[in-house]
């Protein structure tokens, strides 16, 4: 039997009064792309009155039976990935929604759960995949991809500086015997990381890029993105928390194209009134406060960022990027 983790959500009371606006919208629908534990989704009913509705997705078949448990006619949840968003909304007959919530990246019971392969803090099977029913794991990965490919992945999603030297060493340790378990892996890497970041294993970065691209995560997110804008009505809110500089790097560019005033071609006699306006504002960017980082360590690298789908008339792009 899987023992229950427990998650802490980051940034509960934030996301959900920043994707709710209080009174204003209560009645609406809404999208928790990320269910996670239910969190975020269970604090999002609290806010939504009778008639409101919550759809949730999440890849994970843990994350689906604990959404399973929850007895609300409001409430739906999506067994796959939030890139699927588009779709499942078009086939429940759901043509616009007031507002979307993306907690990004893993959460504590994956990362706790030494049989799903996420973290090398205790052994485990080398998996990596949020969704066990589908695709191939980690070590099926590792086992095929030539070197060249593992020092790219290991490159561009782990920001690792020595990705070369990591990608030989998997390649010379799986003709001795097959990579299989977390703590293999990182004593392949560590032998093979000159040196060290201070407070950091050196394998953290290797099992970020396998785990990001084992799961396609930044395209996923890349493709959500677009979905979730497209789906949001006037004054729609899209939520956004990420934990790495990859992810937010997408977030906050992805939003600042959507919040940029268009650039009219000057040679045009265009008057004031018709000039082009921005697609969307940017309302905030959060990060947890000193209390909850003490509280909940894993929270402190979250940064939450905000926008809002203006209409045609609307205000001027605002706020933070």
């Amino acid at each position: 039997m899987v023992p229950e983790f427990q998650h802490r959500t980051v940034l509960l009371d934030e996301a959900v009064s920043a994707l709710v606006i209080e009174g204003a919208r209560a009645d609406g629908i809404y999208v928790d792309g990320t269910f996670g534990r239910g969190g975020h989704s269970r604090k999002i009913l609290e806010s939504l009155s009778e008639r409101g509705r919550l759809i949730a997705f999440d890849k994970d078949p843990q994350a689906i039976a604990t959404a399973s448990t929850i007895a609300d006619p409001r409430f739906e949840i999506v067994h796959d990935s939030f890139a699927t968003m588009a779709q499942a909304l078009q086939e429940r007959g759901i043509k616009q929604v007031d507002g979307v919530l993306l907690d990004l990246g893993i959460s504590s019971p994956q990362v706790d759960d030494a049989s799903r392969g996420f973290s090398f803090r205790a052994d485990g099977p080398l998996d990596m995949r949020m969704d066990t029913t589908r695709g191939i794991s980690a070590a099926e990965w590792l086992a095929s991809a030539d070197e060249q490919t593992i020092g790219k992945v290991v490159r561009d999603y782990g920001e690792e500086r020595f990705a070369v030297q990591i990608a030989k060493a998997i390649v010379a340790g799986r003709t001795i015997e097959p990579i299989t378990g977390t703590r293999q892996l990182a004593k392949i890497v560590a032998n093979a990381v000159k040196t060290r970041e201070k407070g950091k294993d050196p394998a953290t970065r290797t099992f970020q890029a396998i785990r990001i691209f084992i799961n396609q995560e930044l395209e996923e997110l890349e493709i959500v993105l677009d979905q979730a804008f497209r789906q949001l009505g006037q004054q729609g809110r899209l939520v956004v928390i990420s934990f790495h500089s990859l992810e937010d790097r997408i977030v906050k560019q992805f939003l600042a194209s959507k919040a940029k005033l268009p650039q009219p071609d000057r040679r045009l006699p265009i008057r004031a009134v018709d000039l082009p306006q921005p697609e969307l504002k940017l309302i905030s960017r959060v990060k947890p406060s000193d209390a909850e980082v003490a509280d909940n360590p894993r929270a402190r690298s979250a940064i939450m960022r905000v926008g809002e789908r203006l209409g045609a008339s609307g205000p001027q792009a605002g706020g933070q990027a």
